[in-house]
């Protein structure tokens, strides 16, 4: 799963009714002009105008549409009726502060990972929903942080009013984490049909399903290169004995353990592998650069060990050289996506949350 901001215990745990979507009030507008110029912090270089776009409850996995003109994401808010996360649809000048976005998802059970298809008139996402209309629960509290692998999960296309149109996989186990190819032909998702958390390929039907990696660990959050010819993807693969019988006992108990991860780079078909960071902590959450020959992730390797775990956004080059700070909040920044583009950043973040543990989405004119 690509929401690890949950380490700050901002787990996504939603579940809500369909509510009619509105477009944001002048106050709402009005109060993020104000905020626009004053939410960077120093050294942010990169980012102008940053607008401020939720408000309240934990907001993430913002992606754009193919036009760039909308972004699907996913949502926990009590004040939505969405006490697990449910997936929400919006124009990128829409700000959400008293209003609600257009629901999605069902309203039953869990999403997680949505993305628009080719024609930007229908999303992909995963949920929960057919297994139990109510939020799965949480994992036991055994002292190691982990993260739930519910095997209810499927994936789904649905239209812009929510009704679902198809159901893509449906096999036993977790299917989750599903993108898209710019190219619109491709369909890259994380499954456990194997009896591992490997990366998989479709067709952008469901049809075609092709097996990408191999190699034992919990490989996801997989997004394709602008010319659709790559994979970019976080994965925490163990080494030891005692690291490889700790990974089986969880994935027994549909968990992961997702606190050690470094990103790979690899063709769509799995060939030339390669290892492009060796930070240690978790790095994850990489999407391309417009150019594609760069990689912007989330990542805490600069936390002091120990203390309290501070994710921003670095850039590098794809062999792993050039790593550049790009963000600079204390807590959190996560979930970053490039517009089609390239002229504007989408991210998740806790800044100027008021010292809450609220999560919001917010936007950025990219600065070369």
């Amino acid at each position: 799963m690509k929401y690890l901001f949950s380490i700050l215990s901002l787990l996504f745990l939603f579940s809500c009714s369909q509510p009619v979507a509105k477009e944001a009030t002048e106050t709402t507008e009005v109060v993020s002009e104000v905020q626009e110029d004053s939410l960077a912090f120093e050294g942010e270089v990169h980012l102008k105008n940053i607008k401020q776009l939720t408000f309240g409850g934990d907001n993430a996995e913002a992606y754009f549409s193919f036009k760039g003109d909308k972004l699907v994401f996913q949502a926990r808010n009590p004040k939505w009726n969405a006490p697990c996360d449910q997936i929400y649809v919006m124009d990128i000048d829409q700000t959400w502060e008293s209003e609600i976005p257009q629901l999605i998802s069902t309203g039953d059970g869990r999403t997680t990972c949505s993305y628009f298809m080719p024609g930007d008139s229908t999303i992909i996402y995963a949920s929960t929903h057919e297994g139990d209309v109510n939020c799965p629960p949480n994992p036991p509290h055994t002292g190691k942080y982990v993260w739930p692998i519910y095997s209810d999960f499927e994936i789904y296309t649905a239209d812009l009013q929510g009704n679902i149109l198809k159901k893509l996989t449906d096999r036993d186990g977790y299917d989750a984490e599903a993108t898209v190819s710019p190219k619109g032909d491709k369909i890259v998702f994380t499954s456990t049909r194997s009896g591992d958390l490997e990366l998989y390929t479709m067709d952008i039907d469901g049809s075609n399903v092709n097996q990408v990696t191999h190699e034992l660990g919990y490989d996801g959050g997989a997004f394709f290169s602008p010319d659709g010819t790559k994979l970019i993807f976080r994965s925490s693969r163990p080494k030891t004995d005692e690291d490889i019988k700790e990974y089986k006992e969880l994935l027994a108990q549909d968990l992961v353990m997702p606190t050690n991860m470094e990103l790979y780079v690899c063709n769509v078909d799995g060939s030339d592998l390669k290892k492009i960071t060796d930070l240690g902590q978790a790095n994850w959450a990489p999407f391309f650069h417009p150019s594609g020959e760069k990689v912007i992730f989330c990542s805490n390797h600069h936390s002091q060990k120990g203390g309290r775990p501070q994710f921003n956004l670095f850039m590098m080059n794809l062999d792993g050289s050039g790593l550049e700070q790009i963000t600079f909040d204390t807590i959190f920044d996560s979930f970053p996506m490039f517009s089609p583009d390239g002229t504007k950043l989408v991210f998740s973040s806790n800044r100027h949350n008021g010292g809450t543990r609220e999560t919001n989405m917010f936007i950025a004119d990219w600065v070369e």
